[in-house]
């Protein structure tokens, strides 16, 4: 385990295997609110084995990272970044993606997670863009982000549909490190 971060109460630090469970939990509440991720409830059928397995691959991948925050010993949240290694010409990139907890978001834990990624991304000599996508209606971590320094590079119009009359757009973000 590598602590990367101690500020305050909250520890920052590299994922590991053992966070498997508590980061599905926290994704599956995330799903669950509705708001902020595209899968429904029931299409989200991730089992922890699955969850181990996809965090040992990131923890093996020297471009990419996870990378959690404690609170009193309790993951609260976590933030991956994952490249696009599969192609040469795309290998500089990669994209991140962030989850906190309910009663934890507001309290600076994002910042610090995406604090943390962006110091390992400045140090990581292949990584050269970071990239994210989000909701528009997603306002509290658009604001993050531009206050981070990402700048919003395009927009998919309507591409996520929630009723009958709902749309929401995504928003593609980038950072250059």
């Amino acid at each position: 385990m590598s602590i990367l971060n101690v500020s305050g109460r909250y520890i920052v630090r590299t994922g590991k295997i053992e966070d498997a469970e508590v980061t599905l939990d926290i994704q599956r509440s995330v799903v669950c609110e509705g708001e902020y991720l595209i899968a429904y409830p029931e299409e989200f059928t991730k089992a922890p084995n699955q969850q181990r397995e996809w965090i040992q691959c990131i923890l093996e991948n020297e471009n990419e990272t996870i990378i959690v925050a404690e609170k009193d010993g309790e993951v609260v949240g976590w933030i991956v970044f994952e490249s696009t290694q599969n192609r040469k010409r795309m290998s500089h990139t990669g994209s991140i993606g962030m989850l906190i907890k309910n009663n934890y978001r507001g309290q600076g834990i994002g910042k610090m997670l995406l604090q943390v990624l962006l110091e390992w991304a400045e140090k990581n000599p292949l990584i050269e863009k970071v990239s994210l996508a989000v909701f528009s209606t997603n306002h509290r971590a658009i604001s993050l982000y531009k206050k981070m320094g990402f700048i919003e590079e395009g927009r998919k119009i309507n591409e996520f549909k929630f009723d009958d009359n709902e749309y929401v757009d995504d928003i593609l973000m980038y950072k250059l490190v």
